[in-house]
């Protein structure tokens, strides 16, 4: 389950050198944000999952980086510049991919850049812990004529597993340089840039031992170079193109087939259909090479060794101590967030957004009233308070890029694996799910992972229910004002729903919509290691920023929308165009026990931004005075089975706007309305179950 099945191969023989673009060395450094340097060389970062590239990107770019996603593709881009003894150099941080045979979308990206960006160099990280899996991505690689430089990554943690390796002994058995790297402590970066330079000044020391394929295809490989010549398509070679039909891959094939004549593909075919066992022959020329290079260069732990990483999965990929471990570390995520965030986030809505609106009201004194009511109740009561989300934000980002980086995630996705088959998913899906605790637009768009339709839509339909972090900080922000010392059980409890009923409308979809079909997959664990503050900080820094950039705008805009509509016509909330469509909908919210009207004008706004829900009640129950926050003015307005029951509703709600419009835009206006519907009648249902179901045995009414 831990080792990925998926190795396809690559050619042998070069593609033409591309012109390199050199730049005299300058003495000044580059400010942040100059993105590109048109004069700059270009080294592709290229690296399968796992093996700490993100972290030489992130310490070689820092914040002089720009994310976003490839022309196009869904799949997130990341690029970035740095400066090396007074020279420019743009980075291109490449998917993390096993291989570069179309057969994902990452593949295929990492690939059509290499072979149509030539970049000047291309840096190859690699896990010495794992060498010989890794070698197959370079082995590839090395098929393109590219100069490659190969950085050895989490030497540390090899050692450690008791494996060595011999970085100049595996650098004179590849012909190319290779780096030993602890890329966490910044070791070993400078020599990997000093000789991609190197290269990247003098590509004619790149002299590669590659692999080659058997000989007993070789003359049939021979014989399509011959037949193809000059008619290959275009943006391959032909040596390049004719590897890649004997080892099947549908995208060469398909283009080949278009770019040549009809005459000419048939003689092709034949050839293909006589030798269909092709690839297996690419496949262990691959294999033989790669087992010489780790025979050469590594040192391996003797047979039988328990290692570190062994002895902790015993416990992590448990069928059953692996979950209460999972459910465990977000139990205690939430009561970190709980006990550190909370009292930062009251004294930011007490005595920040207090002393704000006092200030203002002395300020706007002599102001309209409409000018102090919507500076004070709309932009301070309503966006002001969505600003106190932030030590909240910022620590739930920061435990959950340190579980990513220090390896946890993936076991995450593999304990879940058995109930992802439940639904007709496999572990893969997983990982799209998980990125809804950040956001849920990246959880839908990151679907397109999933190379099945059904397994797509169907990701995509139950992403909405992940709750993701504004969900979860509206939590974080009531819950203590309503629970007191069980708000994080309370919490708990409520992602524990959340998830459940993700569950089980998994099931459902998957039986009535889609028969019960299933798909397999098989994973990779990668070894434990200690996270990379900067890498983490930087994932921090990121979404946090992200954050504020949508409270200074759609949310700040939302505010002041909703303060006119509360105060239209007449200045009195009570009589406004709001009050009266909060009130037509009381006999809903009362089946909820939402007697106010404006904790259901409030679960409605979350639509636009799940945000909006706290600005909306900071608007209708305006700014919060000095030792008084807003979440104790909520909670003196409701008994404890409604606040549940107000809580689940917002759990479940339907997506907000932009995942909607996501979800559109990657399926189609049927399967979105039918996410719309769902989740609609799930969350208004489950408001009702909660509240009459408490009410009926007489808890917390």
């Amino acid at each position: 389950m831990t080792q990925p099945l998926r190795q396809p191969v690559t050619p042998t023989r070069p593609l033409p050198r591309p012109n390199l673009r050199l730049v005299q060395p300058a003495c000044h450094d580059a400010g942040p944000g100059a993105l590109p340097h048109p004069e700059a060389l270009t080294f592709a970062l290229v690296g399968q999952p796992n093996v700490g590239k993100s972290t030489v990107f992130n310490m070689l770019t820092g914040l002089n980086q720009h994310v976003g996603n490839w022309p196009g593709k869904t799949v997130e881009q990341k690029t970035g510049t740095f400066r090396f003894d007074g020279a420019a150099a743009n980075l291109v941080d490449l998917p993390g991919t096993y291989s570069l045979t179309a057969n994902s979308e990452e593949e295929r990206i990492a690939r059509d850049y290499l072979i149509s960006q030539r970049p000047d160099v291309a840096i190859a990280v690699v896990n010495a812990a794992a060498l010989e899996r890794s070698l197959y991505l370079v082995a590839e690689l090395l098929a393109l004529d590219t100069p490659l430089v190969i950085g050895l990554n989490m030497s540390d943690v090899a050692a450690q597993h008791g494996i060595h390796v011999e970085p100049h002994v595996l650098e004179a058995a590849l012909g190319v340089p290779v780096v030993p790297l602890v890329a966490a402590r910044n070791e070993g970066i400078r020599d990997l840039v000093a000789a991609a330079f190197k290269l990247a000044y003098d590509p004619a020391a790149f002299r590669p031992n590659r692999p080659v394929i058997r000989p007993e295809h070789q003359p049939v490989l021979e014989q399509l170079v011959e037949m193809m010549g000059g008619c290959a398509c275009d943006r391959y070679a032909a040596d390049w193109s004719a590897m890649k039909l004997l080892e099947g891959d549908a995208e060469v094939t398909a283009q080949v087939k278009g770019s040549v004549a009809p005459e000419l593909w048939n003689e092709i075919h034949k050839v293909l259909l006589q030798h269909e066992d092709a690839y297996l022959d690419i496949a262990g020329g691959r294999y033989e090479w790669i087992g010489r290079m780790v025979r050469a260069a590594v040192t391996q732990p003797r047979a039988g060794a328990v290692t570190l990483t062994d002895r902790i999965d015993r416990v992590a990929t448990h069928p059953v101590f692996g979950l209460g471990l999972l459910l465990a570390i977000f139990g205690l995520a939430f009561a970190l967030t709980y006990a550190v965030a909370t009292p930062l986030a009251e004294w930011l809505s007490e005595v920040v957004l207090g002393g704000l609106a006092g200030l203002a009201a002395t300020l706007l004194a002599g102001a309209p009233a409409w000018v102090s009511g919507l500076v004070i109740d709309g932009f301070i009561g309503g966006a002001g308070t969505v600003l106190t989300f932030l030590p909240i934000l910022a620590i739930f980002f920061a435990l959950l890029g340190a579980l990513e980086d220090v390896g946890y995630l993936a076991r995450g996705a593999y304990v879940m694996d058995r109930f992802m088959h439940l639904m007709g998913l496999h572990g893969k899906s997983f990982l799209p799910l998980f990125l809804g605790f950040g956001c849920n637009v990246p959880a839908v768009m990151g679907a397109r992972i999933l190379e099945e339709r059904r397994a797509r839509f169907l990701t995509i339909l139950l992403a909405p229910l992940v709750p993701c972090t504004a969900r979860l900080a509206v939590l974080a922000f009531l819950t203590p004002a309503f629970f007191g010392s069980r708000a994080a059980l309370v919490t708990l409890g409520l992602v524990a729903l959340n998830l459940v009923v993700l569950a089980v409308a998994g099931i459902v979809v998957n039986k009535v919509a889609f028969k019960g079909e299933q798909t397999a997959f098989i994973m990779e664990l990668p070894l434990y290691h200690a996270p990379n503050l900067r890498t983490v900080g930087l994932y921090v820094w990121n979404n946090t920023s992200s954050f504020l950039k949508k409270a200074g705008t759609f949310i700040l805009l939302s505010s002041a929308v909703v303060w006119a509509l509360s105060n239209l016509p007449g200045g009195n909330p009570e009589t406004s165009i709001l009050a009266m469509f909060g009130k037509a909908l009381e006999p809903l919210g009362a089946l909820m026990g939402l007697d106010d009207w404006r904790m259901i004008v409030a679960l409605l706004s979350s639509f636009f931004a799940k945000e909006n829900t706290i600005a909306t009640l900071g608007v209708l129950f305006g700014a919060p005075e000095a030792g008084a926050s807003l979440a104790t003015q909520v909670s003196a307005v409701m008994v404890p089975a409604a606040s549940v029951a107000f809580l689940a509703a917002a759990m479940l709600f339907i997506p907000c706007l932009a995942t909607v419009a996501t979800i559109k835009q990657e399926t189609n206006w049927k399967w979105m309305w039918i996410s719309v519907g769902l989740l609609l009648a799930i969350s208004l249902g489950a408001g009702v179950v909660i509240y009459q179901g408490l009410r009926l045995i007489g808890v917390g009414v």
